[in-house]
């Protein structure tokens, strides 16, 4: 994987990430968090797809590396929402 390679799904990750806090409506950090929480989001989100016997969404393939968008989305939406919960309850 290439530097590029790294960079285009970075940014695709802090994109979901981004679109799953905005639906959870809590933000966790920055853009770095997102694109951390959009990788995170995709493991969970497919986690969850699997569990269920669901299908991979809207694949983005780079350099033999793929992020399911859909998942990815669902998951990040899911991660926050726990976190915000973790949070609100700590406070």
């Amino acid at each position: 994987m290439t530097l590029v390679d790294f960079l285009i799904l970075a940014v695709v990750a802090a994109i979901c990430g981004m679109i799953g806090e905005s639906l959870a409506g809590y933000s966790v950090g920055g853009c770095l968090t997102s694109a951390v929480i959009g990788y995170i989001g995709a493991f969970v989100g497919l986690w969850v797809a699997r569990q269920f016997g669901l299908p991979e969404l809207f694949t983005v393939t780079v350099a033999g590396t793929s992020i399911p968008i859909v998942w990815s989305i669902i998951g990040s939406a899911l991660l926050v929402a726990a976190l915000a919960i973790i949070r609100r309850a700590t406070v």
